[in-house]
């Protein structure tokens, strides 16, 4: 049993393998926060400290460690639910109920429930245990059985208790094209936020936290949740004055008002959380292994050439089925057709909406090229951006009380597009049946579903922030019950949908429209620390890059873009014969390394060198890669000793190296090291390694 009850039933002791959470019940009906740590053996050795006031400022409910701190009373710190009640209170007081313990396949669930002292309103407490990942989750539930309506002003999903101070902060930071910027930051006095506001939820911050005591990859304490939420978010991590450190994370409260009518109940988003005391790299790769093993679906994912950089808007049947028998050629295995197929999708100006084949490009039908695709034995992907109209598309003209708006305001445009209201029942059917009418009419196996600007103007509803997101999960869920073959790429404008709220319901991200493959090392070393890299698609393109103007060679790029699922989007119609044999060399390459890079672990490898190395493994049981990148050789043109991690100590490996095979022993591998000189600028290597049979 993962769930320990002590004999008093006070105190509950949630286990993983490695881990334990504690809380308890205390004589006031307060549930109140005991331990998050290494595991311990028995929940009946906890004491429930006594409730203890520093002054009258300093009141108890303030320095009390609870587990769900609602708004009300003597209470001033952050709280994870306000709500007003019908006669105009705004005040929760909670009172503890009893408990419940569920067992699943994988997992125990232990529900705390809680009630109003005076109003029938429920609040039941979620924590369910994954205990062979060393993983909890938490979410709450609230539940309306009132005759009159209840709102929500705010609602966060769990509050965290860590009992240090001046710990490490980190999470990522960004914009367009500049997503997944880490950032490590000392938490002090005063509070960090972390959110966004736009409906989309991670071109800015991303919805998770890590916090640290100095730790390294191996060493050192770490806590972390990640917020299965794709939408407006924000979290909260505060150093007290009492000696610990709280977070909270859950939906934003900026805009929000949540109406739960007599009889309704809302779940907050959950919370995916652990605890590492062997520093970074537990942590990923337990987030890593759930991720591929319960959330993503089974299979590798396939080589993709994606058509936007070579054509653009010109899109045309006779240059895509060119373009498809040349990424064929390559070794391509899955043909995306992008923007421009659709409407009057000349530019960015007209289209969206409009979902039918344009025949001016298409004159013999979509069918034509999808025909010469599967002739390749490819699989065929198309882009769609389902949850925009262009103010001239018929779809608009047609229905101009579809999007976001105010009807005394002037609607505002952002790349020349409007936001559909797809909470609007209307809507949503529109979407899911043009969605289906597509996969249906034609043979398509990917989907890259796009969204290019924030929600605005949103209307008197201010639900909508979080209904929006979860219109979008629903009409894919349905989608791929219908065809369950079909795949999904979470693109929002370049980077702005990862997350383990889409994930899941979604296949791949779109890590960013910055395809740099210098700057992608930095993007993908932050993407690495919480998401699965079988999700993190990565592609090979032109060079000058568009944003960076940088020219990268071409064995970098593929290198870089190898580290995840592989994409090309060059303009291949244009490669030398140079070009191509060695992007089918590189993709033959890839193709017999996948199952270890998508399915294998991932470990972010110690740089020793005052030369700035890139060094990452990746092993799958006997099998393993290990990568080497160095963009600007400096300092003497330094090499590196690269000291790999999860070998047999006993065991010997042979490694395939540019001068041949070498043999050592795990234990070499691991404490000495391998030595490694790369010289120049972009420098790459790949080198392969067993341990044989």
């Amino acid at each position: 049993m993962s769930i320990a009850i002590s004999t008093n039933k006070d105190v509950f002791l949630l286990n993983t393998k490695s881990t334990s959470y504690a809380f308890g019940i205390d004589d006031q009906g307060l549930v109140r926060h005991l331990y998050w740590g290494k595991k311990l053996p028995s929940a009946e050795e906890f004491e429930m400290p006594q409730l203890t006031e520093v002054s009258t400022n300093d009141p108890v409910y303030e320095i009390t460690r609870e587990e769900f701190p609602v708004y009300g009373g003597l209470r001033y710190k952050e709280h994870c639910l306000k709500a007003t009640f019908a006669d105009g209170t705004r005040e929760l007081v909670y009172q503890y109920c009893g408990y419940d313990v569920e067992q699943g396949d994988a997992c125990e669930e232990l529900i705390l429930h809680l009630r109003d002292a005076h109003y029938d309103l429920l609040l039941d407490l979620h924590y369910k245990l994954y205990p062979d990942y060393d993983l909890m989750e938490r979410s709450v539930v609230v539940k309306n059985q009132m005759e009159e309506p209840l709102q929500i002003e705010k609602i966060h999903s769990a509050q965290f208790h860590i009992p240090y101070e001046n710990l490490n902060f980190s999470n990522v930071h960004g914009h367009w094209g500049a997503e997944q910027q880490r950032f490590v930051q000392k938490v002090s006095y005063g509070k960090v936020v972390i959110e966004n506001r736009r409906g989309i939820s991670s071109h800015n911050h991303n919805p998770y936290f890590i916090l640290d005591r100095d730790a390294t990859e191996t060493t050192g304490e770490v806590y972390f949740g990640a917020l299965r939420l794709t939408g407006n978010f924000s979290g909260v991590v505060e150093q007290t004055p009492y000696g610990e450190t709280l977070v909270q994370m859950g939906l934003n409260s900026h805009d929000c008002l949540l109406t739960l009518q007599p009889g309704e109940s809302f779940t907050a988003p959950a919370i995916l959380c652990g605890y590492s005391d062997s520093g970074f790299e537990t942590m990923s790769h337990n987030l890593h292994r759930f991720a591929r093993e319960n959330l993503m679906g089974e299979g590798l994912r396939p080589v993709l050439y994606n058509s936007w950089e070579a054509t653009e808007f010109h899109v045309n049947s006779r240059d895509q089925v060119k373009l498809a028998q040349k990424a064929a050629e390559l070794g391509a295995e899955l043909f995306v057709l992008d923007d421009g197929w659709f409407g009057e999708r000349h530019s960015i100006q007209n289209g969206l909406g409009d979902w039918y084949v344009n025949e001016g490009k298409f004159p013999n039908g979509l069918e034509e090229l999808i025909d010469a695709v599967k002739e390749q034995n490819m699989m065929f992907g198309i882009w769609v951006e389902p949850e925009m109209v262009n103010p001239k598309a018929q779809l608009y003209q047609d229905h101009p009380d579809w999007i976001y708006h105010y009807e005394t305001r002037v609607t505002d445009t952002s790349r020349v597009q409007y936001v559909l209201n797809i909470t609007k029942p209307e809507v949503k059917e529109f979407i899911y049946d043009m969605l289906d009418d597509l996969l249906t009419r034609y043979d398509i196996d990917y989907i890259k579903w796009d969204a290019n600007r924030p929600i605005s103007q949103t209307g008197p509803q201010r639900d909508v922030w979080y209904k929006h997101i979860q219109t979008v999960y629903e009409i894919v869920t349905e989608l791929k019950k219908k065809h369950p073959k079909v795949l999904f790429e979470a693109c929002a404008s370049g980077g702005g949908r990862i997350d383990y709220g889409i994930l899941g319901i979604f296949d791949d991200f779109w890590t960013s429209d910055n395809t740099d493959a210098c700057d992608r090392l930095y993007i993908q070393d932050a993407y690495s620390r919480i998401y699965p890299i079988k999700a993190m698609r990565a592609w090979v393109t032109d060079c000058p890059n568009f944003l960076s103007q940088r020219v990268i060679p071409l064995t970098f790029r593929y290198h870089s873009a190898m580290m995840g699922s592989l994409g090309v989007g060059c303009n291949i119609l244009k490669f030398t014969p140079e070009e191509t044999e060695l992007s089918q060399k590189m993709i033959r390459q890839y193709k017999e390394i996948r199952p270890i890079i998508q399915e294998g672990t991932f470990y972010r490898l110690e740089n020793p060198s005052a030369n700035q190395y890139f060094l990452y493994e990746y092993l799958k049981e006997d099998l393993g890669v290990l990568f080497a990148f160095l963009p600007q050789s400096k300092v003497g043109h330094r090499g590196t000793t690269v000291r790999l991690r999860g070998l047999d100590e006993a065991a010997a490996y042979v490694l395939h190296t540019s001068k041949g095979d070498i043999v050592k022993s795990g234990s070499y591998l691991m404490y000495h090291g391998l030595e490694i000189r790369l010289t120049g600028d972009y420098a790459s290597a790949i080198i392969r390694f067993e341990k044989p049979q």
